[in-house]
């Protein structure tokens, strides 16, 4: 390495006597710049497949927001408004899921479990009554009431029956530890 540094050192002149013509090198460079391919672009719009798959995909997507919309309508038109909407679609929810608890308890008698539903569904058409009822007296705030009265005891026998389901099992568990 030595040897090149002093080689470099001593023929410092001879480097220097080239000088770059700045003008040269900046006409090289744009040419190569004229000179490389354009990309050729091909507007999607004017494509008749294209066109064709967009028509398609635009009627298809109007259709499904029209059926859906029509559907909430339709779900909408048994209600008053839209309180006892969410109201019931609440409640209904919860009762769903406390009745499958108790179709699907496992120490539950099948003749409980039919009482018990026959109860529910007496329920419900006491239910089906007082939506019909609100139909007639639009905003009635009575028959909302009882509307949100009867949801209320359908859970509340539920839970009832659950409670009394898991005492008497964890009465039996501790009878089996009695010595």
């Amino acid at each position: 390495m030595d040897n090149f540094e002093k080689h470099i050192k001593e023929n410092k002149q001879a480097f220097d006597v080239h000088k770059v013509d700045k003008d040269k090198l900046w006409g090289n460079i744009t040419e190569q710049l004229d000179t490389e391919e354009k990309v050729k672009v091909i507007p999607l719009w004017k494509s008749h497949k294209l066109r064709i798959a967009a028509s398609i995909v635009l009627l298809i997507g109007l259709s499904v927001f029209v059926m859906i919309n029509n559907s909430v309508s339709n779900t909408m038109d048994g209600y008053a408004n839209e309180e006892l909407f969410e109201i019931d679609h609440h409640y209904k929810n919860l009762v769903f899921q406390q009745v499958q608890l108790v179709k699907n308890h496992p120490s539950l008698a099948n003749e409980d479990k039919e009482e018990f539903l026959s109860f529910m569904d007496e329920l419900d058409e006491e239910y089906e009554q007082l939506k019909l009822e609100m139909q007639n007296n639009l905003d009635n705030e009575l028959i909302l009431e009882a509307i949100v009265n009867n949801y209320k005891k359908r859970i509340e026998l539920i839970e009832n029956l659950l409670k009394q389901i898991n005492a008497s099992k964890n009465e039996m568990d501790y009878e089996g530890y009695i010595l």
